[in-house]
């Protein structure tokens, strides 16, 4: 029991300010009564004192004896022990706390930033929602870097949406907000803060858009201008870089040595359902071929294919450094960046001077900023001429379209579902799309409803993967006056069933200022129209260059106005939509856009001459690839 006089003495002391007199009492008082109560005030003392080690170790003791402050003991020992630099004993006295913590933001920044600068970041996103809700911005920080990045992640979305009720004018809070409410089509939310985007846009770009991601700026700025400037670092690769790599001694051989370097090596991604036909066609004869591979080893265990598309190099497990000199050690001519300022991609590896020319393909669609780059590829439709000054890369333009497809992909099979399968009316004019819903911008959501609303016997079939999504949606339509049996929804098939069901609608309708890709060249395989818009930058381009390398420009409108003319005069002419199918099939076979081996060899012509201009000590210029004549039969032949 404590010697209630001795700390009532000590009590007062502390309280009328004598914290020495409080100090000897308390130590005389320790030599016969070591309990709660007593190293409570003792650690308290200490404080007053200046003597924060000692306090934090009184408060250890004082919750080590237990009792309902125990708790509340333990935080104070660990912010001190914590302000202290003493990171294991504060780390020790953690772990208990890690529940009350998710309820404490000061604990959990304590206890979120001690397991970060050890390296572990496993389980804090417990703490998230306590960090964002904080009105410390040291802790609002702390919750940004937890975010997965991902605009998929329901507790990233909730966290950056309380950041932001916070600091309502913080220009990446407004951007990372509108990201993940694009994802989930909350189109209220959009209009609410877009305006403001723009405005803070059009005042001072360079400022603004540093701190945007590149890929998400595509999704609703279609200014190439502007694009160029997005995420952009004067630092990212020292000027004469470029130049030294290029003028680096290299051994050329008689084949060119080309490497792909990509996360994406594995069939049923989207670049490999595109690009896997053009990989195995390339001539052995002429070129020697390399994957550079940093693919997730989960999606590789049952992947039968690779093993036709040339010699495979893990770089997975290196740094970019390393990764670049594992591509040197392979004596590689050209490598191809196949990622892009896409989801997990690591462009920043061509920043350690991998090969002498370096390109740019196929996953993202626009100027690769931060990067050094010789080349892109596209084409003449989603790179015209008047693009040229916004980019950091010369054009090497394939003359026909930039997309590679797989012909041997599987047929729709018209006999597999039914329009009462999908949920579909039997007699209506079935307008589709199955691009990712965060490409419905406002605008085209928008201008469906003008269409709708227009052809009464229509219905609109969307394909959706989120509930919440699914809810925006909805709400967006029936805000727009469209009745909820006007519009259907279905998820996600595989892949030969997917094709399959396309053929239960009449006419896509893409989605701008970011286009289908892989899922437009779907719909053209199966059969089905697909209508387009001209648009003003790489990625609300690529439709238009998919339905010219198919022979459909019909369905290629000049403006909103025209979309909604054309939408409207195929609702009521069948006849020519049934037309544009039958050229679909017939064309399917003979027109350039599946035609693996014929776009092969347009890529190969395109790496002979950027080789040549390398090995001659040219520097990179624009390039046009000249198309061979055209096929008059079917090419499977």
């Amino acid at each position: 029991m404590t010697s209630q006089p001795q700390f009532a003495d000590a009590s007062k002391s502390f309280h009328s300010g004598r914290y020495t007199d409080a100090l000897t009492i308390l130590n005389r008082l320790l030599d016969h009564s070591k309990d709660v109560k007593t190293y409570g005030l003792l650690a308290r003392t200490f404080l007053a004192l200046g003597f924060r080690e000692d306090a934090a170790r009184a408060y250890k003791l004082a919750a080590e004896l237990g009792g309902t402050r125990a708790d509340e003991y333990n935080t104070e020992a660990l912010k001190l022990f914590y302000e202290l630099g003493q990171d294991d004993e504060a780390l020790s006295l953690g772990l208990p706390l890690l529940k009350q913590a998710q309820q404490d933001p000061d604990l959990a920044f304590i206890i979120a930033s001690l397991f970060l600068k050890r390296g572990e970041s496993e389980g804090l996103r417990a703490f998230l929602s306590v960090l964002s809700t904080s009105t410390n911005s040291r802790h609002n920080s702390l919750a940004f870097m937890l975010l997965t990045g991902s605009p998929e992640n329901a507790s990233d979305r909730e966290a950056v949406a309380n950041m932001l009720a916070r600091m309502p004018k913080s220009i990446i809070l407004i951007m990372a907000h509108l990201v993940n409410q694009r994802e989930v089509n909350a189109y209220f939310e959009q209009e609410r803060l877009q305006p403001q985007l723009e405005r803070m846009v059009a005042k001072d770009p360079k400022h603004i858009l540093r701190v945007e991601a590149p890929f998400y700026n595509l999704t609703w700025l279609a200014d190439e201008a502007l694009n160029k400037l997005a995420g952009y670092r004067a630092d990212a690769y020292p000027a004469d870089l470029p130049q030294k790599r290029r003028s680096a001694p290299h051994v050329w051989g008689d084949k060119i040595r080309i490497g792909y370097l990509s996360s994406d090596f594995w069939s049923p991604h989207a670049t490999m359902k595109l690009f896997s036909a053009v990989l195995e066609s390339h001539d052995p004869a002429r070129f020697d071929v390399t994957l550079f591979c940093y693919t997730e080893p989960a999606y590789l265990e049952k992947d039968t294919r690779r093993g036709l598309w040339g010699r495979i190099v893990s770089v997975r497990d290196m740094t970019d450094a390393q990764a670049a000199e594992a591509i040197r050690a392979q004596n590689i001519d050209i490598l191809i960046e196949l990622k892009g300022h896409t989801r997990g991609g690591r462009a920043a590896i061509l920043n350690h001077s991998a090969a002498p020319v370096q390109v740019a393909w196929l996953g993202f669609p626009g100027s690769t900023v931060n990067t050094d780059l010789d080349y892109v590829i596209g084409d003449h439709s989603v790179l015209p001429d008047k693009a040229k000054p916004h980019y950091w890369e010369k054009f090497c333009r394939l003359p026909e379209s930039y997309q590679p497809n797989n012909p041997h992909q599987p047929l729709a099979q018209p006999d597999m579902f039914t329009r009462a399968d999908a949920e579909l009316p039997p007699d209506a004019f079935v307008f589709a799309s199955f691009n990712a819903t965060r490409k419905i911008s406002i605008a085209t959501i928008n201008l469906w409803i003008r269409i709708l609303k227009a052809t009464p016997g229509s219905v609109l079939w969307l394909m959706v993967k989120t509930p919440e999504a699914e809810a925006n949606i909805t709400r967006k339509l029936q805000a727009g006056g469209i009745e909820r049996k006007r519009f259907v929804f279905t998820k996600m098939v595989g892949h030969e069933a997917h094709l399959s069901r396309i053929v239960l609608a009449d006419l896509g309708l893409d989605t701008f200022p970011y286009n289908g890709h892989t899922t437009t060249s779907e719909q053209l395989w199966a059969g089905l129209p697909v209508l387009t818009m001209k648009g003003t930058h790489f990625a609300s381009r690529v439709s238009e260059s998919l339905l010219n390398a198919i022979g459909l420009p019909e369905t290629i409108a000049e403006n909103e106005d025209d979309y909604f003319r054309r939408a409207v005069d195929l609702y009521n002419d069948r006849q020519t939509v049934a037309e544009y199918s039958e050229r679909l099939h017939q064309n399917r076979f003979r027109m350039p856009l599946f035609d693996a081996e014929r776009f092969c060899r347009h890529l190969e012509s395109a790496y002979e001459m950027m080789a040549k201009r390398a090995r001659t000590g040219q520097p990179p210029d624009h390039i046009d690839v000249p198309a061979l004549p055209a096929r008059t039969t079917d090419f499977r032949s």
